[in-house]
């Protein structure tokens, strides 16, 4: 007997998703992200216009080695602090996703709130969700010509307001608009606004939901951060099944058991299309709408809400309130990553403001380590890099100490403009005298001098070594 061959199952590689048509939500949650949508972008768009002491709030001025960021300046030698800042964002990462889920990029993720932005002008444009359904099964019309072309422009305009936006943090924002209204904008410039105004309008305008599934890192090892006490976007099942579809009649029915109509309104206002009744997923960005969709469901049907919630795995399987879920919030996992974030923050802070606002790098010149003078004397040269990060102009003075004999051959006084880095080449002369050969040590000090007062007082130190190379007669 002739049997048939086994069925094959193919898997393809990729599988082409349908285009997400989101549809608008309303509720609470929709609020709450509209306010950081607000807020996230006052705050990008503003602060490169923001004045400081007469500069720009805040800029990373490339050219010139220096970032300002308010009262702060910092030079590429203060790198460690940026490492820092990003191990307390890391663990700021860590804590809030153990506490709550995707709250940053359900709220704050720029690529969330760019998405939004795009989301409400092609709203505004088009129309409804069911209008682009509709729209985009139709030809080319003339009216499908004049708002896709509408949509496209203020997409542009926005991007590129993003890019001008984005440059002005590394270029003076006023010099900048001034440049443009020259036309003397260089290539770099050009490029560099044009980078990130495209990668705005593609990313915000045409990948969306494919950020967030496949080159997001934090969707991949989220699950390593969450646990059964994490707050998440979750459908309660027992209450929800069966579904059913709602009418008047069922509506006064007793056998009715499950609360969920089907109605698909929460997947139809998901940003990344999926459906939150399948439970947990790495596309789900934690973003609350359909909460709000579902919410606005069971008030038209007289049913409670919290079919769709924030609540927590345990929380859930066992039927708990929100007292059980605030009472497991300070677990160990949190109490951890609170205590070292709070350590990491309290050094960092100690560091930062208590800082000197004068450093001095001393490095010595490596071509020659000594030389012998006149007299049997012997001369080392040392470059001393000065960084004042004081917002004003000051007058020092260098001096040496703690090696008798030593000797000062180069000015002794420094005048520096403010926040202004120099390097100055010093030679230091010490007398033929009983010292044994080898590394001597000394400082260098450095004295603010007050022009008011004549007056000098020492806000620096910084230890080096005399290098004495050996007689004839000790060789």
């Amino acid at each position: 007997m002739k049997t048939s061959p086994p069925a094959v199952s193919v898997i393809s590689m990729y599988t082409k998703f349908d285009d997400v048509y989101v549809r608008e939500s309303k509720g609470r949650y929709t609020n709450l992200r509209c306010f950081f949508v607000w807020l996230t972008q006052a705050v990008f768009f503003g602060l490169p216009w923001l004045s400081w002491d007469e500069r720009q709030a805040v800029l990373f001025d490339l050219g010139a080695r220096k970032f300002f960021l308010f009262g702060l300046v910092l030079f590429p030698q203060d790198l460690i602090y940026l490492a820092v800042l990003l191990i307390i964002c890391a663990y700021s990462l860590f804590l809030f996703t153990a506490v709550s889920g995707r709250v940053w990029c359900g709220f704050s993720c720029p690529q969330t709130v760019y998405t939004e932005i795009f989301m409400w002008i092609e709203n505004k444009t088009e129309g409804s969700r069911s209008a682009r359904m509709r729209m985009a099964k139709q030809g080319l019309t003339a009216e499908k010509l004049r708002k896709r072309s509408l949509k496209h422009l203020l997409w542009l305009t926005f991007a590129g307001w993003t890019g001008l936006s984005f440059v002005a943090y590394f270029i003076p924002a006023h010099s900048l608009l001034a440049d443009i209204q020259a036309g003397r904008l260089g290539p770099w410039q050009c490029f560099w606004i044009a980078f990130y105004g495209l990668a705005t309008y593609l990313n915000a305008g045409f990948m969306r939901e494919q950020i967030c599934r496949y080159l997001c890192p934090y969707a991949r090892f989220q699950g390593s951060m969450l646990d059964q006490d994490t707050l998440i976007v979750s459908y309660d099942q027992q209450r929800g099944e069966p579904r059913q579809g709602w009418s008047a009649k069922e509506k006064q029915s007793s056998e009715r058991q499950g609360s969920c109509i089907d109605c698909s309104l929460c997947v139809q206002v998901c940003p990344t299309g999926i459906d939150i009744r399948n439970g947990l997923q790495h596309d789900c960005i934690g973003c609350a709408a359909c909460i709000d969709a579902c919410d606005s469901v069971m008030d038209k049907i007289q049913a409670p809400r919290g079919l769709v919630r924030f609540t927590t795995a345990r929380a859930l399987l066992n039927g708990e309130g929100s007292e059980a879920i605030l009472r497991r919030i300070w677990r160990p996992r949190v109490v951890i990553y609170s205590l070292i974030l709070g350590l990491i923050v309290s050094a960092f802070s100690y560091a930062l403001f208590t800082r000197s606002d004068l450093r001095m790098n001393v490095i010595r010149d490596r071509r020659i380590l000594s030389r012998e003078v006149e007299g049997g004397a012997h001369e080392n040269i040392y470059r001393l890099h000065l960084m004042s990060t004081a917002e004003q102009a000051r007058d020092l003075r260098i001096a040496v100490t703690g090696l008798d004999g030593l000797q000062l051959q180069s000015t002794s006084k420094v005048h520096l403009e403010s926040t202004e880095s120099r390097t100055l080449p010093v030679t230091l002369r010490l007398p033929a005298n009983d010292q044994a050969a080898g590394n001597l040590q000394f400082e260098f000090v450095v004295y603010a001098i007050n022009p008011e007062h004549q007056q000098e007082q020492v806000i620096l130190r910084e230890g080096a070594s005399f290098h004495l190379p050996a007689t004839q007669n000790e060789k």
